[in-house]
């Protein structure tokens, strides 16, 4: 026991030393899993907002695989993109492969499920309710969406929050994609994994610590923007 709280000091000393190792795979980490993020929302907020209010034939076997996906494993998506993205693959040509931008498409593709799922449902909940209310305006397919997405915005920025959390954690698709390459492609899990194999448990504990306060400060501080904002809107009402 003595043993674990003196390496959690030697950790913190780490930290508050702004070892710059330490800082770069943080800052890196929180670029690439960020990047992802916005890009899943802007593609998944409004295509689950589209197959809540759309009927097509083939609508419940889109939301069957879209469910499915957000179970799909990390090391499935990093391998598909390794392929996609390697010299004998269709976009080999780009050099992609080993870069943070190959990192960020895998994360992409593993945040996308969550976000496109669970706005899906917050919108289809919405649809339900006001229906009848958009019918008799005669409201465009895109007001409503763009409507419907406004009212539940608050919903769906906690399902960004969702994928922001898969991804900040996640290590497998992007160790596959990025190679863990220091100064390059190295991020907080991937570094965690590779100092633990090492036996340096000081460094792992203390990017361990990082990879925390930074789930932990990202969501607070939308939170707290969130909470502002509904307080100014109450006080103007």
């Amino acid at each position: 026991m003595s043993d674990l709280f003196q390496g959690l000091i030697q950790a913190l000393t780490l930290i508050f030393n702004l070892d710059p190792d330490l800082y770069s795979i943080s800052s890196r980490s929180l670029q690439v899993t960020l990047s992802a993020t916005i890009i899943a929302s802007l593609i998944g907020i409004p295509f689950g907002s589209w197959l809540a209010i759309s009927m097509f034939r083939y609508r419940s076997l889109v939301i069957v695989i879209i469910n499915a996906l957000m179970g799909l494993p990390p090391v499935v998506v990093g391998l598909i993109v390794y392929v996609l993205l390697s010299k004998s693959g269709p976009f080999g040509v780009f050099n992609l492969l080993f870069t943070p931008t190959a990192m960020i498409i895998a994360q992409v593709l593993i945040i996308l499920p969550i976000v496109a799922s669970v706005s899906h449902r917050t919108i289809r909940m919405l649809w339900m309710e006001y229906r009848d209310f958009f019918v008799s305006l005669n409201a465009s397919r895109w007001q409503i969406i763009f409507t419907l997405i406004k009212d539940a915005k608050r919903s769906l920025i906690t399902a960004s929050l969702a994928g922001f959390g898969r991804g900040i954690g996640e290590v497998g698709a992007i160790m596959i994609v990025g190679g863990n390459i220091d100064h390059a492609t190295r991020v907080l899990t991937t570094a965690i994994s590779l100092e633990t194999s090492r036996g340096n448990f000081i460094l792992a504990m203390a990017l361990g610590i990082v990879l925390i306060f930074l789930a932990i400060l990202i969501n607070l501080l939308i939170h707290l923007t969130i909470k502002s904002k509904y307080e100014q809107t109450d006080d103007r009402m």
